[in-house]
């Protein structure tokens, strides 16, 4: 024992040193808490964003009011934006972003700081982006990885990649797209995050091979994105859609491009705050049926479409709009039409290689039903220098992708030796750090079991002292006289009785003789409790008179020989009805014992007529048979899921008395067992 009390103060000593040290983090880990709270509820909220983003603003706006670190309240107001993003209300984004942006300006320079910078600025990015701004969502993209490099938060760095390689590709980088869209594998890969949560990178490499025209490479890592469609968001579910439609839609595959059309546009509209992804994907249908001379359907969708990027604002999607509407025009063979469109068509800053082609295409083919064959003439050689310099622009575009592939590659490499030189290293360096850990711990569970089999057995002792006494107590008790004894002397006296006296008192002795049984049982058969209550009745039935009316009603489906209840259940409260309501009462004395069954329990009923139960009334007696139920139940109930149910009220009867009503529920299944609360 001296031995392990030596050990105990060792360990007792580690773990001071240890309160010790952790005490001096305290105050960081109290202020992390909040920040905790949010990652919890971004990771429960992320899923919904896009499904229901009305039901994320409503929980972020109170989260936010519970929210007192500031840091952690404009995470949550970046959050915001996002959800607005969703509902394409653009400008409460935008005021989001710039509320965060100024609390950024203002507050002193810190890795949290760096971190919301980087939500602020990756949103700016994904605004500029949906209003066609390709080159300053670089910027915003940019200055997110950098900020994001100097944060805490490093796992929304594959995040912030795909969006940079997006915003590359918009602006027909396609070599830094592809650069980017490796690079968030690269991540992916570090950070050891599923594969099935890598296919944003595999359909952007797709689109990049689709842009190159490599459809081979294209419909490549399509599949690879395919494979896990199931797990996609909704948004992302329209992103795989739309694109692959597209790819299809290069290779003048136009069935197969309104296959993927449609299936996008059927998503969308079971989102409706999808509202930008379907009439997006609505105008790439009118473009396509329109490729196919079906102008009706062409017209149908380009007209449910316009009205839309029309009150956004959009001049990308509206210079798209535009040109098919020219093209709709000539082929209705309405040149007036096609003439007014071109007039009001809207003119952006910045127009997509693709996009200009197929408004040269048009352009020749309206000058050309209006009979200017020389501006005809001008744009076909527009579309084809524009071809010529696509084709090498495409090849350049190639071969710089090849280069940065390769000396990704070779960074990777060197990067994961290095890697692995290192975690070796440390490895080496942690192995006698792991030996006497596991010492440490082995001690420590020897500590403990040497402690809880000596609690046991303190326990074991402890029982058996107490089972003693009680044992001898008892003895005592039996000593002192014998009940018995008692019995056998009334039994003799009994023969110089009449035959009425002595039938009263046979049936005192019996009461008294099984009143002292049921004090040693916690519990009896209704047939034994029910017994004992008639013979009971049948001794107070002189002193109740011929005015006394009983009335026994038991379910015929209750075996009463079987069915257990705690003894004195019905016993005492049919005493107290005689004695404190039925003994004095005027008139007809009325009481009622009723035992039902249901599915579930056996309900025990005991009514009388006497009044009904009065907290003032000088013959309410002390309570003590009713504190034995109670304490008997709460005994029997600290032992079962399932608890018996009791309750004592006034009712009104059907000839307007009151009387008072004893109700018990006793649940089927019950257990009556005390060894396992003992």
């Amino acid at each position: 024992m001296k031995g392990t009390r030596i050990i105990v103060n060792i360990l007792w000593s580690g773990i001071l040193w240890c309160i010790i040290s952790i005490s001096c983090t305290r105050s960081e880990h109290r202020a992390k808490t909040q920040m905790d709270t949010y990652m919890q509820y971004y990771a429960l909220m992320i899923d919904s964003i896009s499904k229901n983003p009305s039901y994320v603003c409503t929980e972020t706006f109170r989260q936010m009011a519970a929210t007192t670190d500031s840091v952690v309240y404009y995470h949550y107001m970046i959050l915001l934006a996002k959800a607005y993003m969703f509902k394409s209300e653009t400008d409460s984004a935008r005021l989001c972003m710039d509320r965060a942006e100024l609390f950024c300006n203002n507050a002193e320079p810190s890795s949290q700081i760096n971190d919301l910078y980087s939500e602020v600025y990756n949103m700016r990015g994904n605004v500029c982006i949906r209003l066609g701004l390709a080159d300053s969502s670089v910027v915003c993209f940019e200055k997110a990885f950098d900020y994001r490099q100097n944060g805490i938060d490093k796992g929304v760095l594959p995040d912030i990649c795909l969006n940079l390689a997006d915003a590359f590709v918009h602006t027909g980088r396609y070599d830094k797209g592809a650069m980017w869209y490796r690079k968030a594998l690269s991540y992916n890969d570090s950070l050891n995050v599923p594969e099935e949560k890598r296919f944003p990178a595999y359909y952007g490499l797709a689109q990049v091979y689709m842009e190159l025209r490599d459809f081979a490479s294209c419909d490549y890592y399509y599949d690879m994105a395919a494979r896990h469609y199931d797990q996609m968001q909704p948004f992302e579910k329209h992103i795989y859609l739309n694109n692959r439609g597209n790819s299809y839609y290069f290779r003048a595959d136009y069935p197969k491009a309104l296959e993927m059309f449609r299936k996008s546009l059927d998503l969308c509209r079971s989102y409706p705050d999808m509202t930008f992804e379907g009439h997006l994907t609505e105008m790439n249908m009118g473009e396509t049926f329109l490729l196919m001379n079906q102008t009706d359907s062409a017209s149908y969708y380009l007209d449910l479409c316009g009205d839309f990027f029309r009150s956004i604002g959009h001049q990308t999607a509206l210079y798209y709009l535009d040109t098919q509407l020219i093209e709709l025009a000539l082929k209705e063979n309405n040149l007036p039409l096609a003439r007014k469109r071109l007039a009001e068509a809207v003119k952006p800053d910045y127009v997509e290689p693709n996009m200009k082609h197929i408004r040269n295409r048009n352009l020749q083919h309206y000058f050309e039903e209006a009979g200017d064959f020389k501006q005809a003439y001008h744009y076909q050689m527009e579309n084809q220098r524009i071809d010529d310099s696509t084709r090498n622009e495409r090849i350049k575009m190639r071969t710089a992708e090849i280069d940065l592939k390769y000396s990704q590659d070779t960074t990777l490499m060197k990067q994961k030796i290095f890697i692995q030189q290192k975690e070796n290293e440390v490895l080496a360096l942690n192995q006698t750090l792991y030996i006497w850990m596991s010492v440490c711990v082995c001690i420590l569970i020897l500590v403990i079991f040497i402690y809880i089999y000596s609690k046991k057995q303190r326990s074991l002792l402890q029982m058996k002292s107490q089972n003693m006494i009680a044992a001898l107590r008892m003895e005592n008790i039996r000593n002192r006289v014998s009940p018995h004894f008692i019995f056998n002397i009334l039994n003799r006296e009994m023969g110089n009785y009449t035959d009425e006296q002595s039938d009263n008192m046979r049936g005192l002795v019996k009461l008294m003789r099984r009143n002292l049984e049921l004090t040693e049982q916690l519990c009896v058969t209704m047939e034994e409790e029910l017994d004992f209550v008639n013979t009971f009745i049948n001794l107070e039935r002189k002193a109740l008179g011929d005015n006394f009316l009983l009335s026994v009603n038991v379910d015929p489906s209750i075996d009463l020989n079987k069915e257990i209840l705690p003894s004195m259940m019905i016993q005492i409260p049919v005493e107290n009805a005689i004695k404190h309501a039925l003994l004095n009462k005027e008139g007809m004395r009325k009481l009622w014992i009723d035992i039902t069954k249901t599915a579930e329990s056996i309900r025990i009923t005991i009514r009388d007529n006497g009044g009904g139960y009065k907290v003032n009334s000088r013959n309410r007696g002390t309570g003590t048979g009713m504190k034995v139920i109670l304490q008997t139940i709460q005994l029997l109930n600290a032992n079962n899921k399932k608890q018996i149910d009791m309750s004592i009220t006034n009712v009104k009867l059907e000839d307007g008395e009151i009387g008072c009503e004893f109700t018990v529920i006793l649940p089927e299944g019950y257990d009556y067992n005390l060894k396992k609360i003992i």
